[in-house]
């Protein structure tokens, strides 16, 4: 069986059943549930108070996921599982796929369930269930929860040459910074709607020394070192997600239209140099497994996180505007 690393928090934007209620069909009234009790052709409007939430796990085992510590919604420790993944359709036939996760006590006994949409969602619209599969849940996820580079991202090679992640093939050796040169494993590829927790976000040339702008998914993580720690870490080594640099200046989120994604994966997680900015390559747990081929999957047989654990940065750190020139100046001098 693959070993996996402890795996950092991951957040999700969702909403409480109770903020998407059926408003025509069979069960009018009812608010989102699992999917024995959901039918086909109801249909479900968005409450125009309903504001999205950001729910924050860890990787569990392969059928459930931990709330974490600091979630705005969930009881810390409390198991989520993946019910189904769920197919809308607006009226004007537009497709939003959605996923259902459900919030279970220590006896089993179900606290909250929560919608996760892929794609934005307006409110008091009506949006007619059309689809519900429940194994398709854990691979929509699995692409929501991968570090992914954009389509002309470069990545420094063993040479210190620049080569778009879209060229890269397996064997190709990559300069990473922990473990010198290692192999590329796998190299995967999707496009994917650029809009909510899929909309990538772009760091301006310059904003953390790099020579051109880096796009990458939103909880993407950044490796920093901190030759003086004035963010108040604790420690001069950091890992740090896109998205808690957003200023809306050098540091804004590309939403709107479509977005090609790349994972990068090797034998072990790695620190690797992406447009000049120490970047994670792919960490396999249980939310990002689905992503791979069964041919690549079966040939793990570690995956570890090669001494990263411990080094990711709490919210509270990161909420101040000013975050990336802080972080800027830290790691320069």
């Amino acid at each position: 069986m693959t070993k996996i690393a402890h795996t950092p928090a991951q957040s999700m934007s969702v909403f409480r059943a109770e903020d998407f209620v059926v408003s025509e069909g069979a069960n009018l009234g009812d608010p989102l549930t699992y999917a024995d009790d959901m039918l086909l052709d109801d249909i479900y409007a968005l409450a125009a108070s309903a504001q999205p939430m950001r729910l924050s796990t860890h990787a569990g085992d392969p059928a459930h996921l931990t709330v974490a510590e600091g979630s705005e919604c969930g009881a810390p420790g409390a198991a989520i599982h993946l019910d189904c993944a769920l197919t809308l359709m607006s009226p004007d036939g537009h497709i939003t796929d959605a996923i259902v996760l459900v919030e279970v006590d220590a006896a089993g006994n179900i606290n909250q369930v929560y919608l996760l949409p892929l794609a934005r969602l307006a409110s008091r619209i009506g949006y007619a269930l059309v689809g519900i599969e429940r194994d398709e849940a854990r691979s929509k996820l699995a692409h929501l929860t991968c570090a992914r580079f954009t389509r002309g991202t470069h990545i420094t090679m063993a040479s210190g040459a620049q080569k778009p992640i879209e060229d890269l093939v397996v064997g190709e050796r990559v300069l990473t910074r922990n473990d010198g040169v290692q192999e590329v494993r796998w190299v995967g590829q999707s496009t994917v709607r650029a809009t909510g927790d899929f909309a990538p976000i772009r760091i301006r040339a310059g904003t953390l020394n790099n020579d051109r702008d880096l796009i990458v998914s939103p909880d993407h993580r950044l490796f920093i070192y901190q030759r003086k720690d004035r963010l108040g870490a604790g420690r001069s080594e950091l890992l740090v997600k896109a998205r808690h640099l957003v200023n809306n200046d050098s540091v804004t989120v590309q939403d709107g239209g479509f977005v090609d994604y790349f994972e990068l994966l090797f034998d072990t997680h790695q620190i690797i140099y992406a447009e000049g900015i120490a970047a994670e390559s792919m960490l396999i747990d249980t939310r990002t497994m689905p992503v791979l081929p069964k041919e690549v999957s079966s040939q793990l047989t570690s995956h570890t996180d090669a001494g990263l654990s411990g080094l990711d940065v709490t919210e509270t750190l990161l909420d101040r505007p000013d975050v990336a020139e802080l972080l800027k100046r830290a790691s320069t001098r």
